[in-house]
Formats: structure tokens, C-alpha cells, sequence
């Protein structure tokens, strides 16, 4: 369901082809919502058997042709009604809380791998988000700029600050990410630490 909607607020921004929609789908909802490309197309055949989307040919070059993909008034309005709904927060799988768990199996320098190896992506994924943030408030996102076209102007502020608030929960958990590895990685240091002056205190060591 949340490729469904996001495939059709990708297209309420503007027509697509099945090519623009995986391209812009990367720029942005992947930031929201990470989907394989091999589910786009199929997809997008599903919304326009239902109904939700309109696909019309248009030239390729000089002799092939694509498809592409409108969002019509059924698909806005189920659009509507899924932003409408109050979706309760759900428990969540958490292999990296789970494997951390269960540590004292592991060589410490295992786990100072997996650690350093956590940090270093949401160290990553923070820089990204916090671009993404600057370049929606600063109005720099084409998709942004194409979707503010088709929005009256007194409705276009909440168009960017609802973006921008998306992206400060995703930086806001990144940061948060990155200080519970180095977080773990004290805690590491600490009782690998201890262990090693143990070691150290055995008689014949």
C-alpha cells in the first residue's frame, strides 16, 4: 500500500513515465520509503487496472514509444483517504537492537565492526537528509518546484514545511542512530577495557 501512495503522489506532482517515476522515485519518496525498481512497473500496471492512473502513448525518439502515466480523480481522492487515515505506530523488526542484544557471543572486534559499520551509514544517510531538507526549503527539488505549480499559492508554504518536517523526523533519527553505535562502541571500549586488566592480573600472564 505505501508503494501504491507513493507511486501516485509522485504522479499528483506531475505526468510520468514509468522511466521518470523510478528516477524521481530515488531523488525522493526513496529517502521516505526504499522500494526495488523491479516493483515500479508492475505497480504502475496495477494503479491503471484499477483505475487510479491513466497511461497514454507518447513518442520515444524517432521510431518507439512509452507510456505515460497521469493520476486521475480516483487516484487523488485514494490519495486523500490514505492521508486522512490515523495509522496507529507499529512494533517494529530490529535486527541491529537484536543482534546487540546477544554481544557477549561475539569477538569484540566483531562487534566493534558492526558498530562502526552502523555508524558510518546513518553518518551518511544524515548527510543526505539534511541536504534533501535544505534544498526543499530553499525550493531546489525539481518535483518540489512541479508540485508547487499545481498548488495555489496560499497552500504552497504547507507543501515545503510538511517536506521539510519529514526530513527533520529522518535527521532526528539518524543523529539518533549514530550516537547509540558510539554509544556501543564506549560501552566496548569499557568492558573490553576491563577484561583485558584481568587478563593482565592472572598469575603467569
Amino acid at each position: 500500500m505505501s508503494l501504491r501512495v507513493a507511486l501516485l503522489a509522485l504522479l499528483a506532482a506531475r505526468p510520468m513515465t514509468g522511466f521518470d517515476a523510478m528516477r524521481q522515485f530515488d531523488a525522493s519518496v526513496d529517502y521516505l520509503w526504499h522500494a526495488p525498481h523491479t516493483q515500479i512497473y508492475p505497480e504502475l500496471r496495477k494503479l491503471e487496472s484499477a483505475g487510479l492512473i491513466e497511461g497514454e502513448e507518447v513518442p520515444r525518439g524517432e521510431h518507439a514509444r512509452k507510456r505515460r502515466y497521469s493520476i486521475t480523480e480516483a487516484g487523488r481522492e485514494q490519495l486523500r483517504a490514505w492521508v486522512e487515515d490515523v495509522e496507529e505506530p507499529r512494533r517494529e523488526r530490529d535486527p541491529q537492537r537484536l543482534k546487540a542484544a546477544y554481544f557477549e557471543w561475539a569477538s569484540p572486534e566483531a562487534a566493534r565492526a558492526q558498530l562502526e559499520a552502523h555508524a558510518r551509514f546513518y553518518e551518511d544517510a544524515l548527510a543526505s537528509y539534511e541536504k534533501q531538507r535544505e534544498d526543499i526549503l530553499a525550493r531546489r527539488v525539481p518535483l518540489l518546484l512541479a508540485r508547487l505549480e499545481r498548488t495555489p499559492p496560499g497552500e504552497q508554504e504547507a507543501v515545503v514545511e510538511f517536506k521539510a518536517f519529514a526530513y527533520s523526523g529522518l535527521i532526528a533519527r539518524a543523529r539518533a542512530e549514530v550516537e547509540w553505535a558510539q554509544e556501543g562502541l564506549r560501552l566496548l571500549d569499557r568492558l573490553h577495557s576491563g577484561r583485558s586488566q584481568e587478563a593482565a592480573e592472572q598469575p603467569g600472564a
